[in-house]
């Protein structure tokens, strides 16, 4: 129990550091190209992992890490305190909400069968993608209504502009995380007792 719990920690603890900085990364090439935040980037993928090999808490855990990661390191784009809870650590957090499939995806480990593994994990990444989205899409149109070209309204500017990272950063993450477990999948396949410890 106890080894499983360190195990846990130092996972969750390494897969956000890695996210950190594969969005470190994707924000320094993105070239600002979305002036109010935001790059595509695969920072999502190590959230996933997290939370389809050790479940909804691992995920959780890691989301947030990497949102505050974000926040103390100075790489956050904070216009108000709200905006910045909702951008990073709820928007993060939820991305781990994708943890709910991981006994799903073991299970279809165990059965060897790659097009359920490959079928929940898009589910579980349009699930922790989507619930981000709404985090940003949501802070977008309450904080930054002001950036809206003139006579767009804000909802649609907001829908638009997160939509132009949100939607290639989750089909990078579905592909990367599809290909991962699939080739990997010993990797994933844990025992319940350790998704419960």
């Amino acid at each position: 129990m106890k080894k499983s719990k360190t195990l846990f920690l130092v996972e969750v603890a390494l897969f956000s550091a890695l996210a950190y900085v594969f969005d470190l990364l994707a924000n320094i090439v993105s070239l600002k190209i979305w002036a109010q935040g935001g790059s595509i980037s695969i920072a999502m993928v190590p959230i996933f992992l997290v939370a389809f090999r050790w479940g909804l808490k691992g995920g959780l855990l890691s989301g947030l890490l990497l949102g505050g990661l974000q926040v103390v390191t100075g790489q956050a784009y904070i216009a108000h305190p709200v905006q910045g809870l909702l951008d990073y650590f709820l928007a993060f957090t939820v991305v781990g909400l994708a943890g709910i499939f991981a006994k799903q995806i073991q299970l279809a480990i165990q059965n060897q069968s790659k097009s359920k593994v490959t079928t929940y994990v898009i589910a579980g990444t349009l699930l922790g993608s989507g619930l981000r989205f709404l985090m940003h899409f949501i802070a977008g149109a309450v904080f930054f209504a002001e950036y809206a070209p003139e006579g767009t309204p804000v909802f649609v500017y907001s829908f638009l502009y997160n939509g132009t990272y949100m939607l290639p950063a989750f089909v990078l993450s579905a592909i990367f995380v599809s290909i991962l477990i699939n080739t990997a999948p010993k990797y994933f396949n844990v025992t319940s007792a350790k998704l419960n410890f």
